[in-house]
């Protein structure tokens, strides 16, 4: 099985009612994706995580940014700094580079996530919307979605009856 047919089928596992079939399916796209570029991509990405957990956000930063000019086709390297971005509070950042994610892999259900979460701190609940239904579209199963729709939502309705 090539790559694509074995995506396409991973895809297709999202969306299958057994729950062990859908973890499965869900570890196997991360491992793919954080895989891209072989161990070089990988070993900084590792890096960069450490470095953002021990406090150290303008490395994990900088290092994350190195590896996006070096490699601007990896998705996972502007998920990653997108991720930090949003742990920084800084949405528009983030946003942009969820976006970009979006753009090398549309099916990225973790930047899809992400882009609703920060359409959401931004107070654009309509498009945080949007983006959690494209991630439901691709993982029907996540209730973390649905949970972050219902709640966009409830925001939507408390603005329109003030």
């Amino acid at each position: 099985m090539n790559d694509s047919s074995s995506i396409n089928s991973l895809l297709e596992d999202l969306k299958n009612p057994d729950e062990n079939i859908r973890q499965q399916a869900t570890s196997e796209l991360w491992r793919i994706w954080f895989h891209q570029k072989g161990a070089y991509g990988l070993e900084l990405i590792e890096r960069s995580q450490f470095l953002q957990q021990v406090g150290a956000t303008t490395q994990a930063e900088e290092l994350l940014t190195e590896l996006i000019e070096d490699q601007p086709n990896f998705a996972e390297a502007w998920n990653r700094r997108a991720v930090l971005y949003y742990t920084l509070e800084e949405y528009e950042k983030a946003k942009d580079d969820c976006l970009e994610v979006i753009k090398l892999n549309r099916f990225h259900f973790g930047a899809l996530h992400g882009l609703g979460l920060c359409y959401a701190a931004l107070g654009n609940y309509r498009a945080a919307i949007q983006a959690f239904r494209k991630a439901l579209e691709i993982q029907p199963y996540s209730l973390v979605n649905q949970k972050f729709i219902l709640e966009c939502t409830l925001r939507l309705s408390s603005i329109a009856n003030d």
